[in-house]
């Protein structure tokens, strides 16, 4: 399977992406933008350092001056490309992946993403060339700290705020970089949960879509009667979140949650939310004022849609969220800020609070590996013929009492379902016989 994926570029250190490979990376970016400033920035793992280096000088063989930040979470290296008006950057990073991974986030200027369909399959034509050294002098290295003007912008986001009691599980990942200094003097009674940057993973997968990787956090949160848990990904782009009773709380149901926050400032506003989302996040961005709009799943596809709109943020069931003053960018780190702001207005507890939310069951995602995605696809459209089917991203099946999607995965050899429904019989109904034509679910 090529490295060159949807949204990034990711493989195994020293099998599937050597030294060599990352010096050739670099040169083919600098040579694909014509890219004369660009900022890198590198997470926490071993392999980290010595990555960016040969990163670095291939950028530098194309003439491009690298303003280097040193160790710094994805969405820093995001703030930096912006806040230093360059010509793109580069985080390397492979975010929740195991230790042996290492990888390269890429965006152009403004934070703006490459993907495979944006730029990332040009890089892989032009690796698999060959790059030679550019015809004029080789570019300089500045070395940059962005960490105080970053903590300056991330404290734009914050109001006032109860003086709440949190948990914070960092999974030993880049949140736990900067974010307590930024949480310093807020108010906040804060703890924090494997606080060590260790790019091995000591205590769990930096993943906290995963239930068992946020175990730890739901049973602190309970023994110490906090009112919150929040757990970051390994590279600190995206954030889940859980009540006072250690219950997870869906991302759909956060991005909704952040609209009673955003859409106010601004009526009208556009609020981007991808395809797996509850209804309940449409409704609630047009009950609120703003102009819901749906797109497929991605973070490149929701920037870029993002932005042509002028929207105020997004959000996907991932954990991603997006927001304007960001520039069009992901971060964890914020929509724990944006949670915070609403909450503090409010005298309900969290899981009160999103309660009339919650209005809707739903199955998360489900994983089933098919051979003919395609196939399957196209019996679902023959199956469900009378219903309301888009097909922005996989199939969407829609009827009036119930939903659903069937995409094919980015990053996977599996086909994703979600599906809700108005009421739980009907759902308990719909979901055995989806699941039934789909076959046995995985993982």
């Amino acid at each position: 399977m090529s490295i060159f994926k949807a949204y990034d570029i990711r493989g195994v250190f020293g099998r599937e992406i050597d030294l060599k490979a990352a010096q050739a990376i670099g040169a083919a970016y600098a040579r694909f933008l014509r890219a004369r400033r660009v900022v890198v920035a590198h997470d926490m793992r071993s392999s980290s350092p010595q990555v960016q280096a040969a990163l670095i000088a291939g950028l530098v063989s194309q003439g491009a001056t690298v303003l280097d930040c040193g160790l710094g979470e994805t969405p820093l290296l995001y703030f930096a490309v912006g806040h230093l008006g360059a010509d793109g950057g580069i985080a390397v990073t492979a975010s929740h992946n195991p230790p042996e991974y290492t990888g390269f986030k890429l965006v152009r200027e403004q934070a703006i993403p490459l993907s495979g369909d944006a730029g990332i399959k040009d890089i892989e034509r032009l690796v698999a060339g060959g790059i030679g050294k550019a015809a004029g002098p080789p570019g300089q290295v500045e070395k940059r700290d962005v960490a105080g003007a970053y903590e300056q912008h991330v404290r734009s986001f914050m109001r006032p705020w109860k003086p709440f009691k949190i948990v914070i599980d960092f999974a030993n990942g880049m949140g736990a970089h900067l974010l307590p200094r930024i949480l310093a003097g807020t108010g906040l009674s804060c703890e924090y949960l494997f606080d060590v940057l260790d790019g091995t993973f000591p205590n769990h997968e930096a993943n906290p879509l995963k239930d068992e990787n946020i175990a730890d956090l739901s049973r602190r949160v309970l023994a110490s009667g906090a009112d919150l848990g929040a757990a970051f990904d390994g590279d600190a782009d995206r954030c889940a979140f859980v009540d006072e009773r250690g219950a997870r709380v869906p991302s759909d149901i956060i991005t909704a949650l952040i609209a009673r926050s955003l859409v106010p400032t601004e009526p009208g506003t556009a609020v981007v939310y991808d395809i797996r989302s509850s209804r309940v996040v449409p409704e609630e961005i047009a009950r609120l004022g703003g102009r819901p709009v749906r797109e497929r799943v991605g973070h490149s596809f929701m920037k870029a849609l993002l932005r042509r709109e002028g929207g105020l943020f997004g959000g996907e069931l991932s954990g991603h969220f997006y927001f304007r003053r960001n520039y069009y960018s992901d971060s964890g780190i914020i929509a724990l800020v944006e949670v915070l702001n609403i909450l503090s207005g409010e005298a309900r507890p969290f899981s009160g609070v999103v309660r009339e939310l919650r209005k809707y069951p739903s199955t998360g995602e489900i994983n089933f590996e098919v051979e003919d995605k395609d196939g399957m696809i196209r019996a679902i459209a023959a199956r469900y013929a009378d219903a309301e089917i888009d097909y922005l991203d996989g199939i969407t099946v829609s009827y009036p009492g119930y939903w659903f999607n069937v995409r094919k995965s980015n990053t996977e050899p599996l086909l994703r379902l979600n599906l809700e429904a108005t009421d739980a019989s009907l759902f308990e109904e719909k979901k055995q016989e989806v699941i039934r034509f789909l076959g046995k679910p995985v993982r």
